[in-house]
């Protein structure tokens, strides 16, 4: 077994913890960033609201998907969704 195949065996556990706190507090995270946005947004004077927004956005997306990562779109438990297929036809002339 190797490091790698190692370490993703003792992180698995643990992964599966933060999923469910995640599932569990959500609405308390999601709270707690607008609560923090707010103040950075305040503390700066409005400067960076866009990018304040815009990272406030992105980490609860991310708080999203970490709750519901066993979820396919369609919502039956532990599919993934198909991958990307690659584009048909013959490649670009350089």
């Amino acid at each position: 077994m190797g490091l790698l195949d190692n370490m993703k065996a003792k992180l698995g556990p643990a992964r599966d913890k933060v999923s469910d706190l995640a599932r569990q507090h959500g609405d308390k995270v999601h709270h707690g960033l607008d609560k923090a946005a707010k103040a950075v947004d305040d503390r700066t004077k409005h400067k960076y609201s866009d990018k304040i927004h815009a990272g406030t956005g992105k980490a609860k997306e991310a708080m999203d998907r970490l709750a519901h990562r066993d979820e396919h779109p369609e919502g039956t438990p532990g599919a993934r969704p198909n991958p990307p297929t690659p584009p048909q036809g013959p490649p670009p002339a350089s």
